[in-house]
């Protein structure tokens, strides 16, 4: 193993010992995805999904992970569900705790971005709090259901704004016959910008390329200055699982850069808690830029083929899949242990995706 770093042959000795390393299960949920290849539900103490049932035991020893106070946002009333707040004059957001939108008022009607399910009704109970003016428009920042869900619930003659590429998505949904969908097309669609000027408010829709999803869009208030991107950046959190579900990642990195072109003062990113401000999308960049390179530093820090080769003289080279998987989550968990050594506690969540982060990327360093 004169091969390998002091890491490696600590996970190639684990696995020599019993085809797996061990994890705790705080340990498990902590980072966020296990360390080597062949943990099962059932070495986590877990039941086994089947065909009928694929709900797994929570473990009797889970206990909450601390935030910071910085991933903290207003409190939410129980009774109404949700939290709205103007952010700017005639520009305001709505939030549950996970989910946000935001809507302005133009004095010819409301103009309403995004509609996500977990909102639904409530949508037009915070946009009645503060207007009585009627929703003319509303602008779709990509097509995945968990933002636009809700759209259906929208009166007719509403205009629906979204990119080109936002519309062939939905309509490749509707066209699975066995499919039930509550996202209506677009009536008005662009390619690469358009402005919507609705009485006295403004709002530049860009498309930079794919990102999270093709067709995401940048929302820009001219006359606010706020910005929002939906699933790339999480003010005040680390993005989601899976460095938030990138389809594009070399395109989810431009994003950061390409975000903060924008003369924008608060940020809208669609989850979570809060809105945010630029630090918030400077500070969430660096936390990228922390994974790129730890993870390119793990993959060079080894070599592969020799890596491989010691773990199948030990396990055998049967399973390539089983090879490759240890090998990749090695890599992944190295890239993590070094970035929760500078960023463990900064932000909400640095804990629990992280290794799905440090996974996702280190295939894109591989293949992209």
């Amino acid at each position: 193993m004169n091969c390998l770093p002091p890491y490696f042959k600590a996970i190639l000795q684990k696995t020599a010992m019993d085809q797996h390393p061990t994890l705790d299960r705080r340990q498990f949920f902590r980072v966020g995805g296990a360390v080597a290849a062949g943990v099962t539900l059932q070495s986590l103490g877990m039941s086994v999904p089947t065909a009928h049932a694929q709900m797994v035991r929570i473990p009797d020893d889970l206990e909450p992970i601390p935030i910071p106070d910085t991933a903290r946002g207003p409190a939410i009333d129980p009774n109404k569900g949700y939290v709205v707040e103007e952010l700017r004059p005639n520009l305001y957001w709505v939030g549950d705790g996970a989910y946000m939108m935001m809507f302005l008022t133009t004095g010819r009607g409301v103009i309403v971005v995004d509609a996500p399910p977990t909102l639904g009704e409530r949508i037009f109970q915070a946009i009645a709090e503060v207007t009585n003016e009627p929703v003319t428009h509303l602008v779709y920042t990509h097509a995945h259901g968990d933002h636009i869900g809700a759209a259906n619930l929208f009166p007719r003659g509403v205009e629906i704004i979204a990119h080109a590429e936002t519309e062939r998505l939905l309509k490749r949904e509707t066209a699975c016959t066995d499919c039930t969908d509550d996202r209506p097309l677009p009536t008005t669609t662009f390619e690469r910008r358009y402005l919507l000027s609705v009485g006295r408010q403004r709002l530049l829709l860009d498309y930079r390329g794919p990102n999270h999803q093709p067709g995401n869009i940048f929302v820009y208030a001219l006359r606010q200055k706020v910005l929002m991107l939906v699933d790339v950046i999480y003010p005040g959190w680390v993005p989601f699982q899976n460095l938030a579900l990138a389809q594009d990642v070399p395109g989810f990195l431009e994003a950061y850069d390409q975000a903060l072109a924008y003369p924008f003062d608060y940020f809208i990113g669609g989850h979570v808690t809060r809105p945010g401000t630029r630090r918030d999308v400077e500070i969430q960049r660096e936390y990228i830029r922390a994974i790129v390179t730890n993870c390119r530093n793990a993959l060079e820090s080894v070599d592969r083929p020799a890596f491989v080769a010691e773990l199948g003289e030990q396990i055998g080279f049967d399973n390539p899949w089983q090879l490759f998987g240890i090998y990749t989550d090695a890599i992944a968990q190295a890239a993590t242990e070094a970035t929760l050594a500078e960023w463990g506690g900064r932000l909400g969540g640095v804990e629990v995706f992280t290794f799905s982060h440090c996974t996702a990327m280190q295939y894109s360093l591989r293949i992209d």
